[in-house]
């Protein structure tokens, strides 16, 4: 308890700790915001299909570049501990390789996307009329693709330098870009749901563009050479590759998850999938906002990694623990009183928001239950520590597919118990393994 105290009074932390994470959170909290406007303009148009064509078409949007988040998270990391060793070299190095593999998977998503779209519409089994809208919709945002990916990859690049004012000018001028956009086209042009999608690609392609730009002059606060030659060879490769692997498998087992949700959601009908869409609104709006502290946990963390500073390691995590628990009790306030409200600017639709109302105590808890999946997953991906995340994740799901099967009776009520019950498994497994390698004495050694 004593050194729990002592961290908590270095006040040098406090401020390291909110010199990365309020940046993030601003600019996290803008791409809820997005999804939140796309709701607001196209739930006021007059067809409840209209709003789950979105909810549905960006679900599945998401899905592709969310199981890509290794991009990000890899860059995070290895970036991170560069930077704790002034290695300049490796940096650019970690620019690199992030900013080719982003171009390869992008490649590839784009000859994948539209058999996998076709294929997730048919497990659903919606309605005509939203099946096609979904369709068009989703085929307009692949075009921002390969922006969204390169875009991974510079902002995790970013903020493993302990850089969060870029990321935060990045992710605001995208967003900003599209929430103009938005009410623009949609409104003012009146191109329906094509006009929201066609506002995010073109947001995506600033944000990618703007955060190439800016990249060269950040590495010159890290004087070294990239080696080209390096790049040539599998060894050097190898490290992260490995690492992104296993993100990878713990991306796709959470964004399944979230499809999921939203295949039987629309099996509920279209009232249902809409509304489901709107609460997990409320959900992206507590994770991208926890988030912006997990993003200064990666960065400080993999930071005294790489310097081997065990004190700043536990300082860090004692630190952003207590301000992730507090914005969390807010957030979960904001829900309980506030969460109509919440539900009645995103769309004018009586039945989709009766709907939304009637499931809204599960939103009210869920920050409560995620922040401590969100905190740990900052510590991990600061680590490197990519397989003890994956096993984790795997572990979870594994745990929560017999929980599913015996809710299903229930609806949208199990629907939502069983989410629940995830996310609690989720944080319990990781501070379990946490407590294991801490116990080894692993947080300073070489990731596995």
């Amino acid at each position: 308890m004593s050194t729990l105290l002592s961290d908590w009074q270095h006040r040098p932390t406090h401020r390291r700790v909110w010199a990365l994470a309020a940046p993030m959170i601003l600019s996290n909290v803008s791409v809820p915001l997005v999804a939140l406007v796309d709701s607001a303009v196209v739930g006021h148009l007059p067809h409840a299909h209209q709003l789950g064509a979105v909810a549905v078409g960006s679900t599945l949007y998401v899905l592709l570049i969310s199981i890509m988040s290794f991009l990000r998270m890899g860059s995070t990391g290895f970036a991170a501990q560069a930077a704790g060793r002034r290695d300049g070299a490796q940096l650019r190095q970690v620019l690199a390789q992030g900013l080719i593999l982003a171009l390869l998977f992008g490649l590839l998503l784009a000859a994948l996307a539209l058999p996998f779209s076709h294929l997730a519409l048919s497990l659903m089994a919606p309605s005509a009329a939203l099946e096609q809208t979904t369709h068009d919709f989703f085929q307009t945002r692949l075009f921002g693709l390969p922006a969204a990916l390169a875009s991974f990859a510079l902002v995790g690049w970013f903020l493993g330098t302990q850089n969060a004012r870029t990321p935060l000018l990045i992710l605001l001028t995208t967003n900003l870009i599209n929430i103009a956009l938005n009410l623009w086209f949609v409104l003012g042009l009146d191109w329906g749901v094509i006009g929201s999608a066609r506002a995010s690609v073109l947001a995506e392609w600033t944000g990618a563009l703007l955060g190439l730009a800016l990249a060269r002059p950040a590495l010159r606060a890290f004087p070294g050479q990239l080696a080209w030659r390096a790049l040539k060879h599998w060894r050097s490769w190898r490290p992260m590759l490995a690492v992104n692997r296993d993100i990878f498998i713990r991306s796709l087992c959470l964004q399944a998850v979230f499809f999921l949700i939203t295949v039987q959601g629309a099996r509920l009908g279209d009232a249902t999938v809409a509304a489901n869409a709107l609460l997990l609104n409320g959900l992206l709006l507590t994770s991208y906002a926890l988030d912006g502290l997990a993003h200064a946990v990666e960065a400080l963390c993999g930071h005294a990694i790489g310097a081997r500073n065990g004190p700043a390691l536990r300082r860090s995590m004692s630190v952003a623990g207590f301000w992730s628990l507090l914005v969390s009790l807010l957030f979960a306030a904001a829900f309980a009183l506030g969460g109509s409200l919440f539900i009645e600017l995103q769309t004018n639709i009586p039945e989709v928001r009766a709907t939304a109302l009637a499931y809204l105590p599960y939103l009210t808890v869920l920050p409560l239950i995620a922040v401590w999946s969100y905190l740990l997953d900052g510590l991990f991906i600061g680590a490197t520590r990519a397989l003890e995340m994956r096993n984790g994740m795997l572990l979870s799901l594994l745990l929560s597919l017999p929980l599913a099967a015996l809710s299903s009776p229930w609806g949208n009520h199990g629907l939502w118990v069983t989410f629940l019950l995830f996310m609690a498994l989720r944080g319990g497994v990781m501070a379990w393994i946490t407590w294991r390698l801490h116990r080894q004495g692993q947080w300073l050694g070489p990731a596995e």
